[in-house]
């Protein structure tokens, strides 16, 4: 009996401490992926900005710029992506809506961004855009892959339609949570006017008619929990310039949008909140489990190699045999 259980304990102690690679090597990787139909939003504020007054053409300080930005998964188009691209793939219909102190829309950006579920890398199919121009993003976007690395990553810019690296600068500690500093500048830049314009009449096309230019610049920065991949903050230096042209009346550039960028307090908490919750999920694939298998695998062969030595130990030996007396005949 004693035999039987070594063995039962010897099976079972192989086959937990063969569950702890497979768990975080072969399923974690399998397991990890963003939901096709999250949805999320982010709320930030440039205080004591500059802001271009469209009815003087003129750049004038305000005491706060807000910009709402929205995700939201389209299930349907992953599903039919998915049908070619074979594999895991997440939709995200974006908008950047930003409006100026009295609440009117100053510009909204669309952006449809289509990437890889479990690594985060883009995946290239029809629809894929920004402000409705088809582009062909290389690098991420708003969320860096599941146990981010300490090294730069390529960053793609909507603003400007270009791709550049973002660069590590170091691990801090943000609300609690042990977080990676990753910071990015794009240098002044010709970018595209929004489609959406907030002057009625005024369109893309008839500005490019008066020859005005504009240009972007930004430094951008994000905290990102390195085992979700998820920012838990994020800045930008974010400074616009309308340039040359009849428009502006001979002068050679106006400021059209300048401000320091920051989440609104509300949304940092709500943030840090779901990525802590996140973070023990992975943790879980990644350490809890498949170290806490491999000590039980160790506890267990342990255990059946006790039992197997004891079943081994000789015997005590054996009570002599007592016989009666024989009588004695005479």
């Amino acid at each position: 009996m004693r035999r039987k259980t070594s063995l039962v304990l010897l099976a079972l102690a192989m086959f937990f401490a063969a569950l702890s690679p497979l768990l975080r090597w072969y399923a974690f990787p399998r397991l990890a992926k963003i939901p096709a139909n999250q949805y999320q939003d982010m709320v930030l504020e440039a205080k004591d900005a500059t802001l271009l007054d469209y009815d003087g053409l003129k750049e004038k300080k305000v005491p706060k710029v807000t910009i709402v930005q929205t995700l939201r998964g389209n299930v349907e188009a992953s599903e039919q992506i998915e049908k070619t691209a074979g594999k895991d793939v997440v939709v995200w219909d974006g908008l950047s809506y930003v409006q100026g102190p009295d609440g009117k829309m100053v510009s909204k950006i669309p952006e449809r961004y289509i990437f890889d579920a479990h690594t985060q890398e883009p995946v290239h199919a029809t629809g894929e855009m920004v402000d409705g121009d088809p582009v062909k993003r290389e690098g991420i976007e708003f969320k860096w892959p599941f146990l981010t690395e300490k090294r730069d990553y390529e960053y793609f810019d909507a603003q400007a339609r270009v791709t550049s690296p973002i660069h590590y600068r170091g691990t801090q500690n943000f609300r609690g949570v042990e977080v990676y500093y990753f910071e990015q500048t794009i240098p002044w830049t010709r970018v595209a006017f929004p489609k959406a314009m907030p002057v009625a009449g005024i369109t893309p096309e008839t500005v490019a008619k008066t020859g005005t230019t504009r240009w972007y610049t930004t430094v951008r920065k994000f905290w990102v929990e390195p085992l979700t991949g998820a920012p838990v903050y994020g800045e930008e230096i974010h400074k616009e310039e309308l340039r040359g042209g009849t428009l502006l009346g001979g002068r050679e550039k106006v400021t059209a949008f300048a401000g320091h960028v920051k989440m609104r307090e509300d949304y940092i908490e709500h943030t840090v909140d779901l990525v802590k919750s996140n973070r023990t999920l992975v943790l879980l694939l990644t350490s809890y489990l498949p170290w806490g298998f491999l000590i039980l695998g160790v506890l267990l062969l342990s255990l059946s190699l006790y039992l197997e030595a004891r079943g081994r130990r000789p015997g005590d030996p054996a009570p002599a045999e007592t016989t009666e007396p024989e009588p004695v005949t005479a």
